[in-house]
């Protein structure tokens, strides 16, 4: 697919396109000037049409007119709904709607015409093609006979003036991580294992001159990560401590370190899943560590000035054997802080808080940790929102404003320090585990004991938004890639401020 934009030439930008598909989107408002130009280009005849075919504008509302040996010979209009409400995430669905109608009918030369005013040129060209390419995405590795795909070739963003090709220079470098962290959140988990992990980084290191370290089982013993390695000590794979890392050409001027859970299967340990508790699904327990590959590979592609790149994965599985941990057991980070086992199903916050203290040793400005965590978190917030704790303001504001730019969405939550009396333990210093209520906050908190004081710090919990069972947005059903886009803004927008 190539994107270009087509500067507004006023009222004649609708007559002037000439491709086989056009797609316009409309809002609810009858006097919008877009429904004006629609009725010059196509006659008055077409809103008895939408009439019939009560077409109301809403969000999601969608209609195709096909014109036989007309230009263009397909005609798409989609609902935007009331323009007060118009963001940049509705555009972002709007254009991801469209673009799967236009190739279930083979369109070959697409025009998108949306109200973009307000957005910005960049902002918004990048949105629609990020949209548009997200969309079309499908993962056919694993299928003997894939399906042919019939992708647009040419698409053209109407209306967009010069300013809008800037945000076509960099939207590849992001697709290609989301992409990525599609694929590593896709793959069985017979195929993304820890030295599967550890392959993709290699490979991300030599594709874009970035640093590479992988630290063995016995390195991390010398570590002291009995944490970590506690979790690891069930399967027969053995562990894998990625550290890449991306520097600049020239001043560092921020230093951030970006951490993910990298459990690539969880059985729960002897707590074991049950039936109802999706097991099979547990291979996108490593969403935390796609989603952070995902952004090494944007950012090595990109290669933002200023800001020094570190991206942390402890990487294993949690299985029942002979040697796996028991409930009950105490394990000691490498922080020195114990930890009794309550639950070994809370074993992400274990491999985390030695990555945490890994991370600190690199003296950050921020860090960032982002892991499929908590079903708690999945109750408070759904499918399609993550959770967002942070002790920075300046972080959460950052994070917030990337998730914006990128159409993910987060929710900031409290970091209830009164909450952290459920952690406590008789014998150790910390239970992994809380009391029911608040657990997405306890799991916060006992993440926060392995962050160096003075460092900003944020974790977002991806468990509900890591996947899709439906088309959702810009995202077709399946692995999402959710935090990519969040980490890429923050990190190459605001600078990592």
């Amino acid at each position: 697919m190539e994107f270009r934009c087509v500067p507004s030439t006023g009222d004649d930008l609708l007559a002037g396109w000439s491709g086989d598909g056009l797609a316009i989107g409309l809002f609810s408002d009858e006097e919008h000037p877009g429904r004006r130009q629609l009725r010059e280009r196509f006659g008055s005849a077409l809103d008895a049409h939408l009439e019939q075919r009560r077409f109301q504008a809403r969000p999601g509302d969608l209609v195709t007119i096909e014109r036989l040996d007309q230009s263009p010979s397909l005609l798409i209009l989609v609902g935007l709904g009331e323009a007060a409400d118009f963001h940049l995430s509705a555009l972002r669905q709007a254009c991801g709607q469209v673009a799967r109608r236009a190739s279930q009918l083979g369109v070959k030369q697409l025009g998108l015409r949306m109200p973009v005013e307000g957005f910005g040129g960049a902002a918004a060209a990048a949105a629609m093609a990020e949209a548009t390419r997200l969309s079309l995405y499908a993962d056919q590795r694993f299928k003997s006979e894939p399906e042919p795909q019939r992708l647009p070739e040419d698409i053209a963003l109407l209306g967009l003036g010069e300013d809008g090709w800037e945000g076509l220079l960099h939207h590849d470098a992001l697709c290609c991580g989301v992409e990525l962290a599609r694929q590593l959140v896709a793959a069985p988990p017979n195929i993304a294992t820890p030295q599967a992990l550890a392959d993709v980084a290699a490979a991300i290191a030599q594709g874009f001159d970035l640093e590479l370290k992988v630290l063995e089982r016995d390195e991390c013993e010398a570590l002291g990560m009995g944490a970590y390695l506690g979790v690891a000590q069930g399967s027969d794979l053995p562990p894998r401590f990625i550290h890449l890392t991306y520097r600049p050409s020239g001043e560092v001027k921020r230093r951030v370190v970006l951490v993910g859970k990298g459990l690539t299967f969880d059985s729960g340990g002897y707590n074991l899943k049950t039936a109802g508790s999706q097991i099979e699904m547990m291979k996108y327990d490593m969403g935390g560590s796609a989603a952070v590959l995902g952004a090494a590979r944007a950012i090595g592609q990109r290669r933002p000035e200023g800001v020094e790149v570190h991206v942390i994965v402890a990487s294993c599985e949690n299985m029942i054997s002979g040697g796996a941990i028991h409930p009950g057991d105490i394990l000691t980070a490498s922080n020195g802080t114990t930890i009794e086992i309550n639950n070994t199903d809370a074993e992400g916050r274990l491999t985390l808080a030695d990555a945490l203290v890994y991370a600190s040793k690199l003296e950050p400005d921020a860090i960032v940790d982002l892991a499929t965590l908590t079903g708690a978190c999945v109750i408070a917030l759904g499918e399609e929102i993550a959770g967002l704790w942070a002790n920075s303001d300046l972080l959460a504001d950052g994070l917030l404003s990337g998730a914006r730019l990128g159409g993910e969405s987060l929710w900031r939550m409290p970091l209830q320090a009164s909450y952290k009396s459920g952690l406590k333990s008789t014998l150790a210093d910390l239970k992994n585990t809380g009391p029911r209520p608040g657990g997405s906050i306890t799991a916060a908190l006992f993440l926060q004991d392995f962050v160096a004081k003075g460092i900003a710090w944020a974790h977002i919990d991806i468990a509900g938004t890591v996947w899709a069972d439906k088309e959702r947005g810009q995202h077709p059903a399946g692995a999402t890639g959710f935090g990519v886009a969040t980490l890429v803004n923050w990190i190459v927008d605001g600078a990592a401020a």
